[in-house]
């Protein structure tokens, strides 16, 4: 399975307190053709953001795996194939004609993120462990865990460590 949408889903967590500019910019970059993203809109967006941050923020897999099948209970996913200009055929969330982008969101921030946890056999995203980070990743490795939400916050925790070593040696 190819993580890209989940890679909107962890920008827009980690945008909690975008503006709707910066979320209109956010839609576009990840493929949305939809109306223009209302003021209305773009809280409703907010709110959702708080509730991915709430799912993307536990550790217990049963409760993951529990919380992922309430949000496609609450918006009942009907999964459909689609391909975007220039992109592969990837699986998303139909969206009715009387569901708004937040809810379409949610719905297929469910399917999206069962589909990875079922493909990964665990919950393979996570929230940075480097000290002042926690932003939100998608472990997209095939070895250990990621722990870190990039490279530089990884190094930034190895030289600290290091260096705390050979201050204590």
């Amino acid at each position: 399975m190819n993580p890209r949408g989940l890679y909107f889903l962890v920008e827009l967590a980690n945008s909690p307190a975008a503006s709707t500019d910066e979320l209109r910019a956010l839609l576009r970059k990840h493929g949305d053709t939809g109306p223009e993203l209302t003021e209305f809109g773009a809280d409703r967006l907010r709110q959702a953001a708080s509730e991915l941050v709430a799912l993307l923020s536990l550790r217990d897999e049963d409760e993951i795996a529990a919380g992922i099948n309430a949000l496609l209970d609450r918006y009942g996913t009907r999964p459909h194939l689609v391909r975007m200009p220039g992109r592969p055929w990837s699986m998303h969330a139909k969206e009715p004609s009387t569901t708004d982008r937040a809810e379409w969101l949610l719905s297929t921030a469910a399917l999206a993120l069962g589909l990875w946890m079922s493909d990964r056999g665990y919950p393979a995203w996570g929230s940075c462990a480097a000290p002042d980070c926690g932003r939100f990743f998608v472990d997209t490795g095939r070895r250990a865990r990621q722990v870190y939400c990039s490279t530089r916050c990884g190094t930034r925790v190895r030289v600290a460590a290091h260096r705390e070593k050979r201050q204590d040696g």
